[in-house]
């Protein structure tokens, strides 16, 4: 299971209550994340949190430097987590993650996060297209 990462797309604060952009039941969401994001580290395996920045005119969410844009605590990296930063809906876009999960021998890719039809999705397809093996985890409960 050694070339299996997870993904965590997007679980930032703008998205919970008080948030510039709420979304229902984002604690839920977060926690079944938080409850994998547990399994991979147990297993020490990779994790990477993509975070998105809103940098394009006009946007209103997730703006560089506010609490909004901030990783939700529920999935806080931990120091030897990856960390990426995009701008784009797609998580490869101008990331390095792909250089990273081919430096890391990385096949099989478990993603999670929020706004599955958007940017989760836009990921997954991105890593199909790359050769990726993907396993999208959606809310069981």
């Amino acid at each position: 299971m050694k070339d299996t990462a997870l993904l965590i797309i997007d679980i930032q604060n703008d998205y919970f209550p008080g948030g510039k952009m709420e979304l229902e039941n984002a604690t839920g969401a977060a926690g079944n994340a938080a409850e994998i994001l547990m399994h991979f580290r147990k297993k020490n395996l990779p994790v990477f949190h993509i975070q998105h920045e809103s940098v394009h005119e006009g946007a209103s969410f997730f703006l560089p430097g506010t609490k909004g844009q901030k990783i939700n605590d529920r999935v806080k990296p931990l120091e030897n987590e990856t960390v990426l930063k995009k701008n784009f809906p797609n998580s490869f876009i101008l990331t390095g993650l792909l250089e990273k999960l081919q430096k890391d021998k990385i096949k099989k890719i478990v993603l999670t996060g929020m706004m599955t039809f958007m940017c989760v999705d836009a990921t997954a397809r991105a890593a199909k297209d790359f050769g990726f093996h993907c396993t999208l985890i959606h809310d069981l409960r």
